[in-house]
Protein backbone atom coordinates (compact mmCIF):
# COMPACT_ATOMS: atom_id res chain seq x y z
CA UNK A 1 0.00 0.00 0.00
CA UNK A 2 1.58 3.75 -0.88
CA UNK A 3 0.17 6.28 0.96
CA UNK A 4 1.40 9.76 -0.79
CA UNK A 5 -0.63 11.74 1.39
CA UNK A 6 0.92 10.77 5.08
CA UNK A 7 4.16 10.74 6.46
CA UNK A 8 4.37 7.33 7.79
CA UNK A 9 7.88 8.19 9.33
CA UNK A 10 5.70 10.24 11.82
CA UNK A 11 3.53 7.66 12.00
CA UNK A 12 5.89 5.40 13.01
CA UNK A 13 6.76 6.57 16.30
CA UNK A 14 4.06 6.19 17.75
CA UNK A 15 3.09 2.35 17.20
CA UNK A 16 -0.54 1.87 17.97
CA UNK A 17 -1.22 5.08 16.18
CA UNK A 18 0.39 3.54 13.00
CA UNK A 19 -1.37 0.40 13.69
CA UNK A 20 -5.00 2.01 13.68
CA UNK A 21 -4.04 4.20 10.98
CA UNK A 22 -3.16 1.54 8.51
CA UNK A 23 -5.94 -0.66 9.45
CA UNK A 24 -8.02 1.79 8.22
CA UNK A 25 -6.42 2.56 5.49
CA UNK A 26 -6.14 -0.85 4.21
CA UNK A 27 -10.16 -1.51 5.01
CA UNK A 28 -11.33 1.74 3.55
CA UNK A 29 -8.77 1.63 0.38
CA UNK A 30 -7.98 -1.85 0.09
CA UNK A 31 -5.79 -4.61 1.06
CA UNK A 32 -3.40 -4.74 -1.79
CA UNK A 33 -2.92 -8.31 -1.74
CA UNK A 34 -2.53 -8.49 2.21
CA UNK A 35 -4.18 -9.86 4.69
CA UNK A 36 -5.95 -7.86 7.63
CA UNK A 37 -4.84 -9.73 11.32
CA UNK A 38 -8.61 -10.76 13.01
CA UNK A 39 -6.63 -10.12 16.28
CA UNK A 40 -5.51 -6.45 15.59
CA UNK A 41 -9.18 -5.44 14.28
CA UNK A 42 -10.79 -6.74 17.38
CA UNK A 43 -7.74 -4.92 19.88
CA UNK A 44 -8.48 -1.64 17.89
CA UNK A 45 -12.01 -2.07 17.05
CA UNK A 46 -13.08 1.32 19.17
CA UNK A 47 -10.68 3.44 17.68
CA UNK A 48 -10.59 2.68 14.16
CA UNK A 49 -12.58 5.05 11.90
CA UNK A 50 -14.55 3.23 8.95
CA UNK A 51 -17.86 3.42 7.02
CA UNK A 52 -21.07 2.33 8.80
CA UNK A 53 -21.76 -0.43 6.26
CA UNK A 54 -17.54 -1.84 6.14
CA UNK A 55 -18.30 -1.57 10.05
CA UNK A 56 -21.37 -3.51 10.38
CA UNK A 57 -20.01 -6.15 7.47
CA UNK A 58 -16.30 -6.94 9.79
CA UNK A 59 -18.42 -7.31 12.66
CA UNK A 60 -20.84 -9.83 11.25
CA UNK A 61 -17.53 -11.55 9.97
CA UNK A 62 -15.93 -11.29 13.00
CA UNK A 63 -18.46 -11.97 15.76
CA UNK A 64 -21.49 -13.39 13.99
CA UNK A 65 -24.76 -11.71 14.01
CA UNK A 66 -25.02 -9.40 16.46
CA UNK A 67 -27.80 -7.85 18.56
Amino acid sequence: MYNWSTDTTQLKKNPEQYTVWRLEQMINFGLDGKKLSTRLIKKYWDKIHIDTKKRDALAFLLWGKRS
